[in-house]
């Protein structure tokens, strides 16, 4: 269900080929047992640590704005079990996605305020960019007695985005709406009892965010959990994915009560604090190779440099 994209795709013909062979892999690897996956991760999160160098200087910039008082030592260790947890995650969706469902069952649990998924309350599920966000989506679509809906880019390799949408739409009833068709059919779905599935902690340019504090930096943030859950009249309902040795423990919290308010601004720095608080339960699974504040207010030098 999840909007990002699992994989880094190139749609030339001269890598074609590398792609078929990534998804052949992904099919076999499903085979093996998770402990077996999870030790193939952690090789390919320390070499991806090591050759990945633009990528490990972003992460190493988010977390030194996220966490100042953290010594080099201290960033650069985090960083490293991040890229562990960001390739642990990726090689998970072979089994997510090929393997039988008594093998999914079996490494996902759906735990916590789970009575929040009841009935047929307008819902919106405040998803944030954790590596195992995927294991989330299935974990309610095997889980929950709902139908869902979420916001789908398309993937550049039509083989790839094959794959990558039979596996979201797997389990139950799930629908993918493409960001081309805009917000309308996705208000209609929540106000039709829909849950919609949201990923709103990304960077998506000056034009749609507004500039409110993340970790005390101020952030571009798109106002879109306010926006649709004022306009499907729905809850929100925060959903957690942490990846455990056993699979993933995918964790529903309480419905945020008396959201939204009457201020699109204040709810989205109010989603941004309550974020904060979540990332600090398991700060390397959070996705720290993304730009997260790459859009500075006018007159702010850019925390990247020249990439």
């Amino acid at each position: 269900m999840p909007t990002s994209s699992p994989l880094p795709v190139d749609s030339s013909p001269n890598v074609g080929w590398a792609n078929r062979l990534g998804l052949g892999f992904m099919r076999l690897l499903a085979r093996l047992p998770l402990p077996w996956i999870r030790s193939l991760g952690w090789l390919g999160g320390r070499l991806l640590h090591g050759v990945a160098a633009r990528r490990r200087r972003i992460a190493r910039v988010n977390w030194a704005r996220c966490f100042p008082q953290d010594s080099e030592a201290q960033r650069n260790r985090a960083v490293r079990q991040h890229f562990v947890y960001f390739v642990q995650a990726w090689l998970d969706r072979s089994w997510l996605w090929e393997a039988n469902e008594a093998t999914v069952r079996s490494r996902l649990r759906l735990v916590g305020a789970t009575d929040e998924l009841q009935g047929s309350a307008p819902t919106v599920i405040f998803s944030p960019h954790f590596v195992g966000l995927d294991a989330g989506g299935t974990a309610l679509a095997l889980f929950a007695p709902r139908a869902f809906i979420s916001v789908y880019a398309e993937q550049a390799n039509e083989a790839v985005d094959r794959w990558i949408r039979a596996g979201r739409l797997r389990y139950g009833a799930v629908k993918l709406v493409s960001r081309h068709q805009g917000l309308r059919p996705v208000v209609q779905a929540v106000r039709a009892a829909e849950v919609l599935y949201l990923l709103p902690d990304m960077d998506m340019g000056a034009s749609e965010s507004v500039f409110v504090p993340f970790f005390g930096v101020l952030t571009a943030t798109v106002p879109t959990l306010p926006r649709l859950a004022r306009l499907g009249q729905a809850k929100v309902v925060p959903v957690v994915s942490r990846i455990t040795p056993q699979g993933y423990d995918v964790e529903v919290l309480p419905a945020w009560p008396d959201y939204p308010g009457p201020d699109a601004q204040a709810d989205t720095a109010l989603m941004n604090q309550r974020l904060e608080a979540m990332i600090r339960t398991m700060p390397e699974q959070y996705y720290w190779v993304h730009k997260r504040f790459k859009t500075r207010p006018p007159g702010d030098p850019s925390f990247y440099g020249k990439d």
